[in-house]
């Protein structure tokens, strides 16, 4: 007897229970009791949480009306954003020129977004940099081209936060490398520095750099000589952040097997030549994930500049909420800030996966 043709058989479709989304949900969030009881439990919470904040966020709320008419409504002023986002975003700029920061801001942006493609890696990168921390000073400062100088004690708001973040963590970890390089060196004097250097840095809070470095700091200088508060604070950053990236990157050295080393010096490299060529590129993509972690929270911990009188967003946001007409309405305005870190945190974290899987991280 001979099979029927293909055209004619009648072919079994799988369960519907274990395909497409009732396959997921039975798969993911029914697969046991214990997964059963706390998937519902989640979705009670939820259905107690979500419709509430949602008509208090977006039904009941309010987006660009004075403060006064935010005293009548029971959902959130919004307001409170584009009333005052000039000072929130520029702090004590001038007025008419915070088209400057705004542009030097752009063009930083700008910059990093070129820069996260590798193909761009190359002698001219440097180039454009240079380029472009000119101009980005010139906008800032002023004083040529017509442009009102502005000295760095009126810098605030993002602009600030967006410069102490981006050069701390760039010189942060070059420097951390090295101190991580001198650890593990065998010459004694230079290991002992670096030990001394990182455990003491790291036994202490930012909060203590920070203080040093605009209270302290300044008894030690001679007479008439002073250094920018801001360049100060930026320093500060710098070494806090080094000291744990310099643990990090240990930790990627310890991780190289001893056969890497073994193989160069087989071959006649130098100790430079074997950690530039070999050893440092493997380490450096396996401590992708434990660095990226180190620069998030120096991103975020430039918001500790705030006690040493230096605007950043936080403080402009604090400035605005001090603000009578707005008094009340902070929760509108940390959201705000929250999203806005939440952004530049999620952009960097989503770079660092996409680098690792270019590079082939683990393999």
């Amino acid at each position: 007897m001979t099979n029927p043709p293909v055209s004619s058989r009648e072919y079994l479709k799988p369960p519907i229970t274990e395909v497409g989304v009732i396959g997921w949900l039975r798969g993911n969030l029914f697969n046991s009791w214990y997964n059963s009881l706390l998937t519902v439990v989640v979705l009670i919470l939820l259905w107690q949480l979500v419709p509430p904040f949602f008509r208090w966020a977006f039904i009941d709320s309010v987006w660009n009306t004075p403060a006064e008419a935010c005293r009548d409504i029971d959902g959130a002023c919004w307001s409170i954003i584009p009333r005052n986002i000039s000072f929130i975003l520029f702090g004590f700029f001038p007025d008419g020129e915070q088209w400057r920061p705004g542009l030097a801001m752009a063009l930083m942006l700008g910059l990093v977004i070129f820069s996260r493609n590798r193909k761009h890696w190359k002698k001219s990168l440097g180039i454009y940099w240079s380029i472009g921390l000119i101009a980005m000073g010139t906008l800032m400062y002023g004083g040529v081209f017509g442009m009102q100088v502005v000295e760095t004690a009126r810098w605030s708001g993002l602009p600030l936060t967006f410069m102490l973040a981006l050069f701390g963590m760039v010189a942060a970890y070059p420097l951390g490398v090295f101190l991580a390089l001198g650890r593990q060196s065998r010459m004694p004097a230079i290991k002992t520095l670096c030990v001394v250097y990182i455990e003491m840095i790291r036994g202490v809070p930012l909060i203590s750099l920070l203080f040093m470095s605009s209270v302290m700091f300044p008894l030690f200088l001679p007479e008439g000589v002073t250094i920018d508060k801001v360049l100060r604070a930026q320093v500060a950053i710098i070494l806090f952040t080094a000291a744990y990236i310099a643990e990090v990157v240990r930790g990627g050295l310890q991780a190289m097997p001893r056969g890497q080393f073994e193989a160069a010096d087989s071959i006649g490299l130098n100790y430079n030549q074997t950690m530039r060529l070999i050893i440092l590129p493997q380490a450096l993509k396996i401590v992708i994930p434990p660095s990226v972690g180190i620069l998030l929270s120096a991103f975020k911990d430039t918001s500790l500049v705030v006690i040493i009188a230096l605007y950043d967003v936080l403080k402009t946001t604090k400035v605005t909420l001090s603000n009578p007409k707005w008094t009340g309405y902070s929760t509108e305005a940390y959201i705000f800030l929250a999203v806005l870190y939440f952004i530049c945190c999620y952009a960097m974290s989503n770079y660092s996966r996409k680098l690792e899987k270019e590079l082939h991280t683990g393999r």
